[in-house]
């Protein structure tokens, strides 16, 4: 295999697309079908998502994370309003300002807490309008399920954070681009980390976990999903052949593949935390509770893997390397990377380097 073929470590995103969701595709491909979600695949979809969660709930599918968070954010917040979030939120490092875009101005308000996990009282203590009608009004919540470091909340967890911002007129909106991974980890029934625990909107999360583009919207706070239509045609995310972002969604939630593909990527993980085990000099920076391993590693290890063709990013720090794995990462790349490493560490009783 090519190294522009090989599989690596970089990100979940890099994957191709699962065979559930390929299938899907070319069922979906024949004849014709009206557009703009006015179909069978995507009426499907939805319900199928609604099964899921054994919810009542409006489900619009879109086609990137970005615009899946920010849309559903801008669904509850003014620009007058802000929203509290964990400092390595998607939605403060990586969406380019989008959600005040969306939301008109809304600001964020962000918590540095450990493991990139948000606490009640983080929350208490940020979600205050201090200056009346001069400061933003605290009107969101936003959360990670993985979070951006691997870790999960659990039930109880994020059950205590909804009452925390529910309790001062904060909606919950949950950022799941890894939700399935979350879900495996823990091994829950998805309602258990969504409106069970308090959730208001979910961004459920596909990209990450075989599908070829798309992530559903699931408003469970039914009232936040006014006018989101329009929300979501204005921000270009109503896909004109709609049943191309749906079907995935039907073979992938169908007996639970969803499920099956996000466990593999986290047992990957797992095997790879453990390979890395006797690594001198590599510590944890998190615990694996996903499909991510956020270990720091010596800088000539970080260079010597990069030399060898190795693809991942080292972003927690100066030699603090994220490692994800993915639906399809064969337990032979876990171990060829883990053998490169330990020989470029020196370790005892590795292999050498390749």
């Amino acid at each position: 295999m090519s190294a522009s073929h090989a599989q690596q470590f970089a990100s979940d995103n890099n994957a191709g697309i699962c065979p559930e969701a390929w299938a899907a595709l070319e069922r979906a491909n024949a004849g014709h079908a009206a557009g703009y979600g006015d179909d069978a695949w995507t009426r499907r979809a939805a319900d199928a998502v609604r099964a899921v969660f054994d919810a009542d709930a409006d489900v619009y599918f879109v086609f990137n994370g970005t615009a899946a968070n920010s849309l559903a954010l801008a669904a509850i917040c003014r620009s007058t309003d802000a929203v509290v979030c964990h400092a390595f939120a998607h939605v403060n490092v990586d969406e380019c300002g989008a959600p005040g875009f969306f939301s008109g101005g809304a600001k964020l308000l962000t918590v540095d807490a450990p493991q990139a996990k948000l606490t009640p009282e983080a929350v208490i203590r940020t979600a205050v309008a201090r200056h009346d009608e001069h400061a933003s009004r605290p009107r969101a919540l936003a959360l990670t399920q993985a979070t951006e470091l691997g870790t999960t909340y659990t039930p109880a967890e994020l059950a205590a954070l909804a009452e925390a911002a529910h309790a001062r007129g904060m909606k919950v909106q949950l950022d799941g681009a890894r939700f399935a991974n979350a879900v495996a980890g823990l091994g829950c029934h998805p309602a258990d980390i969504a409106q069970r625990a308090g959730v208001d909107v979910l961004c459920l999360g596909g990209t990450k976990n075989g599908l070829p583009f798309g992530e559903a919207i699931v408003f469970f706070d039914r009232v936040l999903a006014d006018e989101f239509a329009r929300r979501r045609k204005q921000g270009g995310q109503l896909a004109s052949k709609m049943r191309f972002l749906a079907a995935p969604w039907l073979d992938v939630l169908k007996g639970g593949a969803w499920l099956r593909h996000a466990a593999h990527a986290n047992a990957m993980a797992r095997r790879l935390r453990d390979a890395l085990a006797p690594l001198p000099g590599a510590r944890l920076l998190a615990p694996v509770e996903a499909n991510g391993v956020f270990v720091d590693l010596p800088r000539p290890v970080i260079e010597g893997l990069h030399a060898r063709g190795w693809r991942f990013y080292t972003f927690v720090g100066d030699t603090g390397a994220r490692l994800m794995c993915a639906w399809d990462t064969a337990p032979a790349t876990v171990d060829a990377f883990a053998a490169d490493a330990l020989a470029l560490a020196g370790a005892p009783n590795s292999v050498p380097v390749r």
